[in-house]
């Protein structure tokens, strides 16, 4: 699950990123898609996520979905859901039936949506802006990221920007071992009213589930 809090970071979290040499044109996208994001009190998004192999071919394709409110969320993916209600964490295991509970700790490197609008990638990537395409109705620029340490399982982040709405519409990354992870958000809804207990697991509603406290 750590792979999916990587990728959904790359999705929606290119908002503060500075380095060196990096062009100026690409930060001020990149600036205006996080003041748009900040600007949300909620998110609500589904993407796709495909596998490709080093030659393009398709290995898989899989759905999920992201609610986020504030330091809370909710992520479905996989089989896997996890909720956090800004304290707590719930990793819910389908397959097994089981749920694994544990703080959050909010000063730890963890990589957790809750940290999509901080300095988290501050200064580890260089950037620059490709060009602007059409994809089907929408005005795309696209954003090439190479990260600053070369020790990274990946070496090249390609960001597609819907330039009229100021937000992210894909991501690609690139692994060094020749897979490539393509993300593209399918559909998003902003500002509804989400109740809290969106973000906290209810196992009355999960029967027979195990329960692990790693509290």
């Amino acid at each position: 699950m750590k792979k999916i809090y990587f990728f959904i970071l790359l999705l929606f979290s290119f908002s503060i990123i500075h380095a060196q040499k990096s062009d100026p044109a690409a930060k001020a996208i990149l600036d205006a898609v996080s003041a748009k994001f900040k600007s949300f009190k909620s998110v609500q998004a589904s993407f796709s996520y495909i596998v490709q192999n080093a030659s393009g071919k398709t290995l898989s394709k899989q759905n999920g979905s992201l609610t986020m409110k504030g330091t809370k969320y909710q992520v479905n993916f996989s089989g896997q859901q996890i909720f956090c209600d800004g304290k707590t964490v719930w990793n819910y295991d389908k397959s097994v039936n089981e749920v694994t509970v544990s703080n959050l700790d909010a000063a730890a490197g963890t990589i957790t949506p809750q940290k999509l609008f901080t300095n988290f990638y501050d200064k580890d990537f260089r950037y620059i802006l490709n060009g602007e395409k059409t994809v089907g109705s929408k005005r795309i620029q696209e954003i090439e990221l190479t990260p600053l340490d070369k020790s990274k399982p990946f070496f090249k982040v390609y960001l597609q920007i819907n330039k009229p709405a100021k937000v992210i519409y894909s991501t690609k990354v690139l692994e060094k071992a020749g897979n490539r992870y393509v993300y593209t958000v399918t559909s998003m809804k902003t500002n509804a009213n989400i109740s809290d207990a969106l973000f906290v697991f209810n196992k009355n509603k999960y029967p027979g589930v195990e329960v692990v406290d790693l509290r």
